[in-house]
């Protein structure tokens, strides 16, 4: 088998950075240079797979036991965020990790200091791999990935193995919310799944944020500086006053646990015209209602200071709160967690601060809850993971499996 570094190291290697400015599926052809390797190399291993047109690659390997076993799946994305670039990674491999800041040597200064991330201290003698500093890892979700695959390879290459039948998928384009939006449930033909999308070692979520992303437009009027006292709106200015009426508490910076929050997450505009994007989370329905409500209210109050239309939003769902949609199936938690625990890990039952492909399909027929994949600091430079949490990951996989099985 080959080992799971290697395997990681040759995903991150392909940029498969997404774009929520495409209006294409999946948003960036990239996307497919590793959609297709999965899908030949699951072909490889004797697995049947498939690519379709929108990018999902589906695997199905058969039951080789006469027991009557629910499908499971397992499922993770390929895509990395925009949020920093993805192409030309250049990993560093630091073997029996000692405890000492990691210096990132493409960026002259730059550490991973335990200090400011004290995670890495529980990873004492352990192999990290972390980035150079100046791209993102893709561990999110290539370990995820790569763990999957692993557990396939042993499944295929040992038949003794006793299983039910067994889904796997991969996706595009989770980073930017759009991970299963023509997801084809039915095709995929599992009872429960999992994703491997979640960070540190034990982590089991089945409830998430409730999603939605806004577009602030501000219109300005651009005038000679040197006339423009009662004439000029500069876009960018009231742009970030509006950003000011929003709660400073609620950004992710000062919240935690189920806190929700206003994210902005780009502008780009000149003195005529500016946009502001944001993203809104909430993991209490109504609350996340009135997250819109008040960025309305917002918006309505620079239109009464500067005139109606100086500023407009839009406001588009992304993902609901998958609790409700799993815990009818709470079985499939408490198999996760003796999964973990036969894999010598402490399950650590959290809610998402985020999202995964897990929470649209949950609400699409397939519970979905999300395990593990080990990865810490997603999309930035300061991302990192773990050989040593992989390997749990793709053990906790062999053991859902056997679970079922029995």
């Amino acid at each position: 088998m080959e080992n799971i570094k290697d395997r990681f190291l040759r995903y991150v290697a392909i940029d498969t950075r997404s774009d929520e400015e495409s209006e294409s599926q999946p948003s960036t052809a990239k996307q497919l240079n590793l959609l297709r390797l999965l899908c030949e190399e699951l072909k490889a291993m004797g697995v049947e797979a498939t690519l379709d047109e929108f990018g999902y690659v589906m695997g199905k390997i058969p039951a080789n036991t006469d027991s009557d076993i629910p499908a499971v799946g397992f499922i993770a994305h390929v895509d990395t965020s925009p949020d920093a670039s993805g192409a030309d990674i250049k990993p560093q491999i630091i073997p029996n990790y000692d405890g000492e800041p990691i210096a990132l040597k493409g960026v002259p200064g730059l550490y991973l200091d335990p200090q400011e991330f004290p995670e890495l201290i529980g990873h004492k003698g352990e192999t990290i791999i972390t980035t150079d500093g100046t791209t993102l890892l893709g561990a999110d979700d290539k370990a995820g990935v790569a763990e999957i695959m692993a557990a396939v390879e042993y499944i295929v290459e040992h038949p003794e193995f006793k299983h039910g039948p067994i889904r796997i998928g991969f996706t595009p384009d989770e980073e930017i919310g759009r991970g299963v939006a023509k997801f084809d449930v039915a095709r995929f033909d599992a009872t429960y799944a999992y994703t491997m999308d979640g960070g540190e070692v034990g982590e089991l979520e089945f409830e998430n944020f409730n999603a939605a992303a806004a577009t602030v437009h501000i219109q300005g009027r651009n005038v000679h500086p040197g006339y423009a006292k009662g004439k000029m709106k500069n876009a960018i200015q009231i742009g970030m006053e509006l950003n000011c009426l929003l709660p400073l508490e609620q950004r992710p910076e000062y919240t935690e646990g189920y806190e929700g929050f206003y994210h902005l997450i780009s502008f780009k505009g000149t003195v005529e015209e500016a946009t502001f994007s944001y993203i809104l989370r909430e993991h209490d329905l109504e609350k996340h209602e009135q997250q819109k409500e008040t960025l309305r209210r917002c918006v309505q109050a620079i239109n009464d200071r500067y005139g109606e239309g100086t500023a407009t939003v839009e406001i588009r769902h992304q993902y609901y709160n998958m609790r409700k949609q799993v815990e009818p199936h709470y079985q499939i938690v408490e198999i996760a967690m003796k999964a973990m625990e036969k894999a010598g890990v402490k399950p650590k039952i959290q809610p998402i601060r985020g999202g995964t492909d897990g929470a649209n399909l949950s609400f699409m027929g397939l519970p979905c809850p999300n395990i593990f994949a080990g990865g810490l600091n997603f999309h930035g430079k300061m991302e990192w993971v773990p050989v040593e949490s992989m390997e749990k990951a793709y053990n906790v996989i062999l053991n859902i499996v056997s679970l079922y099985a029995e």
